[in-house]
């Protein structure tokens, strides 16, 4: 590319936010460049879930086609009640779900996803990729921002995006807020082969186990061929954690006191992974100047909503259309992608510690509680319950004017 750098975006990160924000901006025409720190490209992790929201941005980024061809499309959400081993309540995932939403629930390797969005940022002209290229900081004079890598190089352009997870490089000197909040709560994710997870509970569903401070969550992936295990419980861990390997018996601690059906999905579990589950605060400064932050950098959630890719989605959906919308005027454009998308993610970061807390780990009265009122609720109530989430207005949740 022959650019000059006054016109080209950079981006710090090249996992599934930092793809999507690339052939979000590509597709406004503007040259993009990805700086990955990792030696390649790839993502860890397991299963992840798509709402009908997450199927929007892939035919805005141009890989609705790919995303379909691959994602498992779901009948049912479906709560269970991880002591009695019964149902609570679920949410029908099919023709008047898709109807209301248009488009289908999902869910998919989150490796698979992330190929779907590297395959098609290989293909596209306006867009360079980098590995070994870790964004360690920034400067910016008024017309440029300038990236700053190991060893002394930078990469001057436009505008950076932070979208470098969690830990945030980019985030730590915009924002200044120290590290992430820990919950206290461990996650365990474990893939398996179909035949492994009990036949009598190999459903097409996406289910999640309730039980005091515990959950255990599993969906088929893959085409079938394998099933995705969560199950999370307060450990009151101190320190984040990712990716360390775990035994059965640390496992299968949290859950001595749920039902027999429901400690037998987690037997079934092997090669396991622990994740100590982190969050931030909702804060409104995601712009300096021509500079911002996306995804985990900007809003990093805890799980139970299972929305934190598509959060990433959407932010680079919004990115792009206010590239588009602001041609020429970079800073305006970043704010523009701000104001879009500050109060609906700190809504998300808000609720899904509520969710945690009085949906998924409550137990005596307050479980029995929550069981009465989701069970009590029709299809049609629990789709108006989710349409913040899914629906079509996402696009005018911005800041003073969500509905």
């Amino acid at each position: 590319m022959t650019e000059a750098a006054e016109d080209r975006f950079l981006i710090a990160g090249g996992g599934i936010g930092g793809l999507s924000a690339a052939l979000a901006i590509a597709r406004t025409g503007r040259p993009v460049t990805v700086l990955e720190k990792s030696p390649s490209l790839g993502e860890i992790g397991a299963g992840i879930q798509l709402g009908p929201n997450a199927f929007r941005c892939f035919d805005a980024l141009g890989v609705g086609d790919a995303a379909r061809a691959i994602a498992i499309q779901v009948d049912q959400l479906r709560l269970m009640d991880a002591l009695s081993g019964l149902e609570i309540c679920h949410i029908d995932l099919g023709d008047a779900f898709r109807a209301r939403f248009g488009n289908p629930y999902a869910v998919i390797h989150r490796g698979d996803l992330h190929a779907i969005l590297l395959r098609a940022c290989q293909a596209d002209p306006h867009i360079t990729l980098r590995t070994s290229a870790g964004v360690t900081g920034y400067e910016q004079d008024g017309a440029t921002a300038t990236a700053l890598l190991p060893g002394g190089e930078r990469v001057t352009a436009a505008a950076l995006i932070g979208a470098d997870g969690l830990w945030s490089k980019v985030r730590a000197q915009l924002v200044a807020d120290g590290p992430p909040r820990v919950s206290g709560h461990t996650t365990y994710r474990s893939v398996i082969p179909t035949e492994r997870m009990p036949e009598d509970l190999r459903w097409n569903a996406a289910t999640l186990w309730a039980g005091p401070k515990c959950h255990i969550v599993h969906y088929p992936l893959s085409d079938w061929r394998a099933f995705n295990l969560v199950v999370t419980y307060h450990n009151h861990a101190p320190e984040p954690v990712a990716g360390a390997p775990a035994t059965q018996e640390e496992v299968m601690r949290g859950f001595t006191h749920v039902h027999p059906r429901a400690q037998e999905i987690i037997r079934r579990g092997q090669d396991w992974k622990l994740w100590v589950l982190c969050d931030r605060d909702p804060v409104e400064t995601w712009v300096e100047g021509r500079v911002t932050i996306l995804g985990d950098a900007a809003h990093p959630t805890l799980q139970y909503l299972a929305q934190g890719a598509c959060m990433a989605m959407e932010d680079a959906v919004s990115l792009g259309e206010a590239v588009a919308a602001h041609p020429g005027h970079v800073e305006s454009a970043l704010a523009a992608y701000r104001d879009a998308r500050v109060l609906r993610t700190a809504r998300l970061i808000l609720q899904s510690r509520e969710v945690g807390d009085h949906i998924y780990h409550p137990e005596g009265a307050h479980a029995a509680l929550r069981n009465a009122i989701m069970g009590a609720k029709t299809q049609e109530q629990w789709r108006d319950t989710v349409d913040w989430l899914y629906g079509e207005g996402w696009r005018s949740q911005r800041l003073g004017t969500s509905q």
